[in-house]
């Protein structure tokens, strides 16, 4: 997968990380990026995201800037954004997640995550720090039932949706409902009845593709950057393409697309069928994926040396892994065994190690808490909500920090702010360009170690007693922050330190049922990206900006030494006397920064309650100069 440019944070375009995966490497790779980095204003590649389940858009807009964004990933997948039916009590659960997945119309007026405004707000502020949207888009049908009120409290009625407006004739006739023997032996009752009990949509009709070509369109318009497809696999391949190619034509930036076509082997339907959608760019989500890394991490770690492609998975430039998603959780989606946050530290090393690992464009997961119980009733247990079952959000009451962390039924998980699973993020995007795997290592077990050319190197232990030895890592000599046991604050390690020699050669402990993650953007004494034996450089930011009173503008960016894109970090600057008038003025600030270093960086404004604001479009980016110079980046707030 790729996208195209999204944001200021943009991927490297499509047929760049396409390259990569087929196995270009070297000169030829860094070249390609570097081409990507000097078109888009990136200079390192975002090249895993996130899936924020139910999370209200008010929420979803902090935690770009909170987490997502100084993390680097680079999408957050969000809930269906419709109308939906309103359902206070599904299998006996209060207001069961499902209901987002029955739709009632394409307005953006009111879903349980909240409105149009607060949607296009999220967007906004999403982008601004680097961060894509994705829309997990429901279009294969309607709702079930025959009748009821929206989230919105509008009235619709079996095969009648006037807010759309569908009628009877927008649906598959006869009506008919799929049966368990007619995926393999059918492929029409697939695609054409009633999947449990939605009212499917003709979407070989014109008018149908119209409107639902209408909504899409309408949420590129926005800003929304990619389309998690719902129950792709119960669209005609032809129907869904058709569509496809309707929002592309009327879009300036092409969407990015990835399917849900859940894979069995013997079935009617398959992923290979939808390949060649979106002019051979549709990705599909990979199922087999977190199905046999679990079977690994429950059997034996050394099998995954060759794990990939010939395990049966999709083309990796096709393919989104997961480790576990919003169904698989609970058994739905055609069942499996997947790790979920339930099965502790040996979920965390399977997230670690698909992060490390060169395959596919991972999602990660990220939950509120469910009862592992296997009754219908856990299994549609709505999000945590307030007395009218509206959702109460992690970012609920003004906090400083989200309310994350909870494993009780009732609380947000956030799988994502995991320690193991967040920095691996960086890990990922810091070793995309050496698309291969170097210096293999197994003790025949459960414990395992490789590297990612010259750019990173993990260690992964599930074994009952600690695992300590020197290891070949690939990398050059320097200092490497563990960012497992800690983060990189300042160009220092807040966790274990590892040496790395002359000969790329390292001694490494890894704790049991735990791992080591060494990558160059984590060296210790200059935070990532730059030698820190080359030196410094002096810098001096100049910004004319207007301010309101209690304002402050300050410059981050993606280096430690400009607070790693949290604005929690920022660097202050001060206004300059007699260079600006009213509320208008020439902030300045000079920093030292690690010399012949390319960097990132864009201004904000932030007042005493830390509200903050940040200019719009792209990333600024420029090198430092060498080692004892110095320089000056004049610019304008935009």
């Amino acid at each position: 997968m790729s996208p195209v440019d999204h944001s200021a944070g943009a991927h490297a375009p499509a047929w760049i990380r396409s390259s990569l995966r087929r196995g270009l490497q070297g000169a030829l790779a860094a070249t390609l990026l570097a081409a990507a980095s000097a078109a888009q204003a990136q200079a390192t590649p975002r090249t895993a995201f996130v899936h924020l389940l139910e999370w209200k858009w008010t929420d979803v807009a902090r935690e770009c800037e909170a987490h997502l964004g100084p993390k680097g990933f680079a999408a957050v997948q969000v809930s269906p954004p419709n109308e939906h039916n309103w359902i206070a009590s599904g299998d006996g659960a209060p207001y069961p997640w499902w209901m987002r997945y029955q739709p009632v119309s394409y307005s953006l007026d009111r879903s349980r995550s909240g409105t149009r405004s607060e949607f296009v707000n999220m967007v906004n502020r999403c982008q601004a720090v680097g961060v894509s949207v994705y829309v997990d888009a429901v279009i294969n049908h309607m709702s079930g039932g025959t009748g009821g009120s929206s989230s919105a409290g509008n009235a619709w009625s079996h095969h009648h949706y006037p807010r759309v407006p569908y009628d009877t004739n927008d649906f598959h006739k006869p009506v008919c409902g799929i049966n368990g023997s007619d995926y393999t032996t059918d492929a029409w009752r697939v695609f054409n009845c009633e999947l449990s009990g939605l009212q499917d949509l003709n979407t070989g009709s014109g008018k149908v593709r119209g409107k639902i070509a209408d909504y899409l369109v309408d949420l590129v318009n926005i800003g929304v950057r990619g389309f998690r497809v719902d129950a792709a696999k119960h669209i005609d391949p032809a129907d869904l393409g058709a569509i496809i190619d309707t929002v592309n034509s009327r879009v300036a930036t092409r969407p990015f697309w990835y399917l849900e076509v859940i894979q069995a082997d013997g079935e009617k339907v398959q992923p290979s069928q939808y390949f060649g959608l979106d002019g051979n760019r549709a990705n599909v989500l990979e199922f087999k994926y977190g199905a046999q890394v679990s079977a690994k991490f429950n059997g034996r770690l050394a099998d995954l040396r060759t794990f990939g492609e010939s395990w049966g998975l999709s083309p990796s430039a096709k393919g989104v892994p997961f480790i576990d998603n919003h169904d698989k959780q609970r058994g739905h989606g055609g069942g499996g065994n997947y790790l979920t946050y339930h099965a502790g530290a040996t979920y965390d090393l399977a997230n670690v190690f698909m992060l490390a690992w060169p395959y596919g464009y991972p999602q990660v997961m990220s939950s509120y808490a469910f009862v592992n119980s296997g009754s219908s009733y856990d299994a549609s247990y709505g999000p945590p909500h307030n007395g009218d079952g509206s959702t109460r959000g992690p970012w609920d009451g003004g906090v400083s920090a989200p309310a994350c962390f909870s494993q009780t039924r009732g609380g947000w998980v956030c799988e994502h702010r995991f320690r193991p699973i967040a920095n691996m993020v960086a890990f990922r995007n810091a070793t995309q360009a050496s698309w291969r795997v170097d210096n293999w290592w197994d003790n025949g077990n459960n414990q395992i170690a490789f590297g990612r050319g010259d750019k990173g190197f993990v260690v992964i232990n599930k074994e009952g007693s600690a695992l300590s030895r020197s290891f070949t890592t690939g990398l050059p000599a320097g200092q490497y922050c563990d960012v497992i046991s800690g983060d990189l604050v300042n160009g220092g390690c807040t966790g274990a330190v590892v040496t790395v020699n002359a000969s790329g050669a390292a001694n490494i402990a890894a704790a049991a049922y735990s791992a080591v993650a060494l990558h160059v953007g984590a060296k210790v004494g200059d935070g990532g990206g730059g030698d820190p034996g080359a030196g410094a450089a002096s810098v001096t930011f100049k910004a004319t900006a207007s301010t309101v009173m209690g304002q402050n503008v300050y410059v981050v960016g993606n280096h430690a030494a400009l607070g790693s894109w949290s604005p929690a970090s920022a660097k202050a600057m001060t206004v300059v006397p007699g260079t600006g008038s009213g509320q208008s003025n020439q902030w300045q600030a000079t920093f030292s920064l690690p010399a012949g270093t390319a960097l990132e960086y864009k201004y904000i404004k932030r007042d005493g309650g830390g509200n903050t604001v940040w200019e719009s479009g792209s990333n600024r980016a420029f090198t430092t100069p060498a080692a004892g110079g110095s320089a000056t980046r004049t610019d304008t707030w935009q």
